[in-house]
């Protein structure tokens, strides 16, 4: 051996320890968190059964809607070793799964196809801020960085649309149809051709997607719901609930997995209500939704004025208090949409649930009447629309509590036949029927000529409304309305729909111990994605932007947890 080799082996012998202290001591502490404690952490009851899963980290999402399934689906392909997803239903899906007018998507060769005499569509970003109302614009001056957050997260779910239209279509979904909705200056919601609503055919394509990884990559665990998040011990957070939220006084805590209950093993963990108790470890990724059918929790303590109105959501509690016992904060939880236009069925007029009448059939060219006139541009927002139905005649109450309004959705045979994907359930419900022009009544019979020779182009809008979809009734034969011809009809009400308020969280998709506007405070090991989140879209949300935050945050999410998971399984 040369003086040279020997030298060499000296050299080696003292570097390699140096640069495994330092590594030691470079590694984020939310990764040690992982890797170091973890075992010792658990209860001793547990430890047994869960050290093989404390070795290997995986990716956990709770919920199984849109968000949490594009959550999974990215972290796999960003290489995350396993992903569990928790979903307290029965089946997943959640509320994405209902989704029936689209999901937006801007500038998308599809809008060129479909509406080739427009321009290229440069003003998504225009609308959706114009949408979020005073929640962002009264902060111009007073909270000018809370705005600026609330504009940065806009800025990620506009910019980034296109590229989710083209995740989901590479994947085979189809979404060539595209339709302007209500407060959208641009047809730019996508949905397919065929007769599978929107929601469904994505919902349906991303589980195929991840049954394709793997029993060992992937596993799907229904009934499960989450009581708890886990953290380290060496952090704590104790949070109290403001009027928006949270309250926390010290530095954030780092989530380390979460500890949920199931109903499918027959309650073999001493729970004592025939649940089992079980807990996961790994970073995770919340995806929980909204809380617009805790009609009794969340959504009385925020909106209490909000009781007695009708629901597009199933009864569920919702899940915010959960990442605020960890340091989450809260924002505009007040902040509930009410969507103009949800069936009232007739054979069962006073059920609380109701199916959504879809913005779409309003874009495709649909009119709302009260007493056979136009009262509104059905084509503004889904809040001016639902507050200018409130404000006619009447209370709205109906039955022993219920307020809902008696409201008339038309659809002419273009507009109808532009929808036809959603007409055939409609009609099959029962939710709409159809009616010759002459067994109409007289002023619903004028209201139709006078729109007609405002989508001729013989006067302005009365209502300021500038796109009127596929209608085609009047418009030719010199302006002649066919007593035979077919309209479809609808009786419809506004109904609680969407939550905008949520828990804070970035441009990264991570959750957020701080306020809008002050200097950031992720919470370690812990992302969001969907209805869950709040400060996106101030008063209103715009149609079709709900699945779009999910794919675009969900995916965000996901990848930013696998990176976690893999350094720490390494």
């Amino acid at each position: 051996m040369t003086r040279r080799q020997i030298r060499l082996i000296v050299y080696l012998a003292v570097l390699i320890p140096i640069a495994a202290v330092v590594y030691h001591h470079l590694l984020p502490s939310s990764l040690e968190s992982f890797t170091t404690n973890l075992v010792d952490r658990l209860p001793p009851s547990e430890t047994t059964a869960m050290t093989s899963q404390a070795s290997r980290p995986c990716v956990i999402v709770v919920g199984g809607g849109l968000a949490g399934l594009s959550a999974a689906y990215s972290a796999l392909r960003a290489g995350a070793p396993s992903v569990r997803l928790l979903e307290r239903a029965s089946k997943p899906g959640g509320n994405s799964i209902k989704a029936s007018s689209g999901i937006n998507g801007a500038p998308i060769c599809f809008q060129q196809a479909a509406w080739p005499n427009l321009g290229p569509d440069e003003t998504f970003w225009d609308d959706t801020v114009r949408s979020a109302g005073t929640r962002l614009s009264s902060q111009t001056t007073s909270q000018p960085a809370a705005r600026a957050q609330r504009e940065s997260l806009i800025s990620v779910l506009t910019q980034r649309s296109a590229d989710a239209i083209n995740f989901l279509t590479d994947l085979g979904v189809d979404l060539t149809v595209v339709a302007q909705l209500g407060g959208h200056s641009h047809p730019r919601t996508h949905r397919g051709a065929g007769k599978t609503p929107p929601g469904a055919a994505i919902i349906t394509t991303l589980l195929g997607k991840l049954k394709e990884a793997g029993g060992d990559r992937f596993e799907l665990m229904t009934d499960c719901e989450v009581t708890r998040l886990l953290t380290d011990p060496t952090t704590s957070a104790v949070s109290s609930r403001g009027s928006g939220g949270s309250s926390v006084d010290h530095h954030p805590v780092t989530v380390t997995g979460v500890k949920y209950r199931s109903t499918k093993d027959g309650g073999n963990g001493g729970s004592g209500d025939g649940t089992s108790l079980h807990q996961l470890t790994g970073p995770v990724i919340f995806t929980t939704g909204g809380f617009g059918g805790d009609t009794h929790g969340l959504l009385a303590r925020y909106r209490p004025d909000l009781d007695g109105m009708p629901s597009t959501n199933d009864p569920r509690p919702g899940t915010h208090d959960l990442l605020a016992a960890v340091g989450a904060r809260l924002v505009d939880m007040d902040s509930v949409q009410i969507h103009p236009t949800g069936f009232v069925d007739p054979a069962n007029p006073l059920v609380p649930v109701k199916f959504l009448a879809a913005e779409m059939l309003r874009g495709e060219g649909g009119i709302l009447l009260h007493n056979g006139k136009r009262f509104v541009n059905e084509l503004e927002t889904r809040e001016r629309v639902s507050n200018a139905i409130m404000a006619l005649p009447g209370d709205g109450v109906e039955g022993a509590s219920l307020r809902q309004w008696d409201i008339q959705l038309l659809l002419d045979p273009g507009a109808a036949e532009a929808a036809a994907g959603h007409m055939g359930f409609y009609l099959w419900k029962g939710l709409m029927k159809k009616q010759k022009v002459s067994e109409l009544d007289a002023t619903t019979k004028e209201t139709l000529k006078e729109y007609a020779s405002v989508v001729r182009g013989e006067k302005e809008d009365p209502f300021r409304r500038k796109a009127f979809g596929h209608w085609k009734l009047g418009v030719s034969d010199a302006g002649a309305i066919d007593e035979d011809a077919e309209v479809c009809v609808g009786r419809v009400t506004p109904i609680v729909h969407f939550t905008m308020g949520g828990a804070v969280f970035n441009e990264h998709a991570q959750v957020l111990s701080s306020e809008l506007g002050e200097e950031q405070k992720p919470i370690q090991g812990l992302w969001a994605a969907g209805e869950i989140t709040g400060g996106i879209h101030g008063d209103n949300r715009l149609g079709g932007s709900s699945l779009l935050e999910c794919v675009v945050f969900g995916r965000i999410a996901g990848a930013e947890a696998a990176d976690v998971a893999k350094r720490a399984y390494i």
